[in-house]
């Protein structure tokens, strides 16, 4: 007997539920379009566009007349890369750079702008790439990043080479990498629409008013007698 009345407790409370969104359904529309518009918008005209650039460079961890690699030695070069990574990072590489370029920027500046991945399982082929609102200027200091990097990693490390294996360019065709305008908007669209559902929900669990008579009949437990009904006092005036 109880598991019946649970069941129908939660039948007729996925039933307000359903009717109470089906009463806010164009506010949850209107508020959801707007967020997502608003963000669209926002992502557009804004924030500044971020540009990449890239260069990979292939390492190795033979000497330069060495023609043959096995299996230790790729992956003595897979370690090598994260010291490699390491360095092509460093005050070393980055401080020429900025004076050669004569940047505007620090070291810490820069060390934050620029990465450095692994693009291979092999861990041999590292990208070093830079974001920029200022693509030609990203092209250009990742081109000096790859030009400088090579002697100081080989004066560094004992045993090493470092050579690039594709020229820097702006990637995405020239096209901005950020913001992404879609992702925002949708983003700004499931929160306006968390948003109504809390607002709405709320709203509805702080109104301690009788909607219908089966709000009445639920709390006292006592049969409805009698309805007054609502009435239009123009109609009414009209036909006094």
């Amino acid at each position: 007997m109880e598991e019946k009345e649970t069941v129908r407790e939660s039948e007729i409370d996925l039933r307000a539920i359903l009717l109470l969104l089906k009463r806010n359904l164009a506010l949850i529309i209107v508020v959801t379009v707007v967020f997502g518009a608003a963000s669209f918008l926002f992502s557009n005209f804004f924030l500044p566009k971020q540009y990449e650039a890239n260069a990979m460079i292939i390492v190795n961890n033979l000497a330069d007349d060495q023609t043959t690699i096995n299996s230790t030695e790729i992956t003595a070069a897979k370690d090598l890369a994260d010291v490699y990574t390491i360095i092509i990072k460093s005050n070393a590489v980055l401080q020429e750079v900025i004076d050669r370029e004569k940047l505007s920027m620090s070291y810490e500046e820069l060390r934050n702008a620029v990465n450095v991945t692994s693009s291979s399982t092999s861990g041999q082929v590292l990208t070093v790439s830079m974001k920029s609102t200022d693509p030609e200027m990203a092209k250009k200091i990742v081109t000096s990043i790859v030009e400088v990097a090579p002697p100081i990693i080989k004066s560094d490390v004992e045993a090493g080479s470092v050579e690039l294996i594709s020229d820097p360019k702006v990637s995405n065709n020239g096209k901005p990498v950020s913001p992404n305008s879609t992702k925002n908007a949708l983003l700004g669209a499931a929160i306006g629409l968390v948003l109504t559902l809390v607002l709405i929900f709320v709203k509805e669990m702080t109104n301690n008013t009788f909607k219908t008579e089966e709000d009445l009949t639920d709390l006292l437990k006592l049969p409805v007698i009698g309805v007054i009904p609502a009435v239009d006092t123009k109609e009414f005036n009209k036909n006094v």
